[in-house]
């Protein structure tokens, strides 16, 4: 199996530098700007493909984003045999809350302390009581 390494953008759709565009049109802007400054290199150096997934504030995602979303989740389905919108619903909530950890994390600073947690194979299986995601 190939590696992929990505790089993920946040960016804000209504500033300035962002006014004059469309949002379809900023996703694709900040996913060329990161190919333009990563792809080779990663390509050249690394040996592993390479994936932008950029993101707005307002929550849409770009095309690369996108894709790499859908492929994770027909994975995961198949992998842990639960339905493909569950597992689509899974992906983007966990990534969602690790934006946020790290953005208020990034803001605050890091308090309490260090302690890692241990992702088994195990925390694959989506549990659910009653349609709520359970983690």
């Amino acid at each position: 199996m190939e590696r992929t390494l990505l790089d993920f953008r946040v960016f804000n759709s209504l500033a300035p530098s962002n006014a004059t565009l469309s949002v379809t049109q900023a996703l694709d802007k900040h996913e060329q700007e990161k190919k333009r400054c990563y792809g080779e290199r990663v390509i050249q150096v690394e040996k592993c493909s390479f994936s932008p997934v950029v993101l707005s504030t307002s929550g849409v995602m770009g095309n690369e984003a996108d894709r790499l979303y859908k492929q994770i989740a027909r994975r995961l389905a198949t992998r842990t045999n639960q339905s493909y919108e569950d597992c689509i619903r899974y992906i983007r909530q966990r990534i969602s809350f690790s934006l946020i950890k790290t953005l208020v994390v990034s803001r605050r600073g890091f308090r309490g302390t260090r302690c890692e947690r241990v992702q088994k194979d195990s925390d694959l299986n989506i549990l659910y009581s009653n349609k709520t995601l359970i983690y």
